[in-house]
């Protein structure tokens, strides 16, 4: 029987952050975590034997990538920017040069960012086998940088590239060393930087931009992700569906879960009696489905988690 919710603001506690200096402006402002909600979710994970996590992008503003939504902080609250749309891609060559264009310039750096203490603490979950399955709704790659094995990067991953015709799937950074070619003379003044790893460059910059097609057939390179649009593949939602139907309890780490590609794995979960806690700063969409619910930075108290 789900227990009633319990949610905890956690008191204000000076203490030093645990988000690198530099990139906090990512992380929105919250309180630290508190001993009482630290034992509450301790014993959450304590009680799992089979533990399904869910990820997004709160987990990763400790590295130093912006999410989308968070209020103050996230790529809508301060920019006017949207997300490249599959369908816009798929019929524009503009919109994929102007695309290609934004991501050629900030690949050095997405690719650059290091998992944090929150990936790190859920790898050695999965080493002692209290994570039975992990399934991010982020492209970052960072959860396998920490060594993640047990894992579902459900929305794909940018440091891989398809072909939308032979279905060809090579590496992202083969991909710059064609861009570089392509372009050695090509310079852009950038601005900001998105989730996916997109900059901000005015379209009047990226008209010479030269973008490459799929050296087997000629067709269109997309990264492979899910972009906004799109849906993720049945496969591996049945897939995901599978490994949910094997766990006795669920925890979301760093997601407000408005995307109903993870959200449906509440759902799922809420139909089975499972047990859920979610740990994010600021309300989501499952919130109502969890019978513990804790707002903190995911690093801070992942952490402090052990995986008994």
């Amino acid at each position: 029987m789900r227990l009633p919710l319990q949610i905890l603001t956690l008191h204000a506690v000076r203490r030093a952050s645990s988000v690198p200096a530099g990139m906090v402006s990512f992380v929105p402002a919250c309180s630290t975590a508190d001993a009482h909600s630290l034992e509450l979710l301790q014993d959450f994970v304590s009680r799992a034997r089979r533990l399904f996590v869910i990820t997004g992008a709160g987990l990763s503003t400790e590295s130093g990538i912006p999410d989308y939504r968070s209020e103050g902080v996230g790529l809508y609250a301060r920019t006017d920017r949207r997300p490249m749309q599959y369908s816009e891609f798929v019929r524009s060559a503009k919109a994929r040069q102007r695309y290609w264009a934004r991501n050629f310039v900030g690949w050095p750096q997405f690719s650059s960012h290091l998992p944090n203490s929150a990936h790190r603490a859920l790898q050695r979950w999965e080493e002692r086998g209290k994570l039975h399955w992990l399934v991010t709704q982020n492209v970052d790659s960072l959860h396998s940088k920490a060594g993640q094995k047990r894992l579902t990067e459900l929305h794909g991953c940018d440091h891989r590239v398809m072909c939308l015709g032979c279905g060809a799937v090579s590496e992202r950074e083969e991909l710059q060393a064609k861009f570089i070619a392509l372009n050695p003379e090509w310079r852009a003044q950038t601005s900001g930087v998105a989730p996916d790893g997109d900059v901000f460059i005015e379209d009047e910059q990226v008209l010479h931009f030269r973008v490459p097609s799929c050296e087997a057939c000629g067709g269109i390179l997309k990264p492979e992700v899910t972009f906004f649009g799109d849906n993720v593949n049945k496969a591996t939602v049945q897939f995901v569906r599978d490994r949910l139907a094997e766990s006795d309890a669920l925890l979301v780490a760093g997601s407000s879960l408005q995307v109903y590609s993870g959200y449906r794995f509440l759902l799922a979960a809420g139909d089975r009696k499972m047990s859920v806690a979610i740990l994010n700063i600021g309300p989501t969409r499952a919130d109502h489905l969890a019978e513990l619910k804790v707002s903190g930075r995911c690093g801070e108290v992942l952490s402090a988690i052990h995986s008994v």
